[in-house]
């Protein structure tokens, strides 16, 4: 089984910062894409950004030039940075990999259970 377990969510200023962590752990033969989700209250969970290949990426046109995707793929792991927020960056966080357990298998989706970003004065 794979788990993706996120960190970093919490309360800031407009104008501040977080950086967000999730980790893929257990089974893991390869990660094909992997990134960021979100969800407020009362609406769908819309791309943040995303891993689409190794080095191809795509943002939500509403974050572009304030949050950086990254990886380390030796640990399994993406993170993003956000800056500069604002109120209407608050939801749930999301993690979302597809992954291969073995060479042989097609990727499966998962997702981890979400952690809470708060942009408020």
């Amino acid at each position: 089984q794979v788990q993706l377990v996120e960190s970093g969510g919490g309360l800031v200023q407009p104008g501040g910062a977080l950086r967000l962590s999730c980790a893929a752990s257990g089974h893991i033969f390869s990660i094909n894409a992997m990134g960021w989700y979100r969800q407020a209250p009362g609406k769908e969970r819309d791309l943040v950004a995303q891993f689409i290949s190794l080095s191809t990426v795509n943002y939500a046109d509403s974050v572009k030039g304030r949050f950086t995707i990254s990886r380390d793929n030796a640990k399994n792991t993406v993170y993003l940075q956000m800056n500069n927020l604002k109120p209407e960056d608050t939801a749930v966080y999301y993690c979302n990999a597809y992954v291969k357990v073995y060479s042989y298998n097609t990727p499966t989706e998962y997702w981890g259970q979400g952690t809470q970003v708060t942009v408020s004065s």
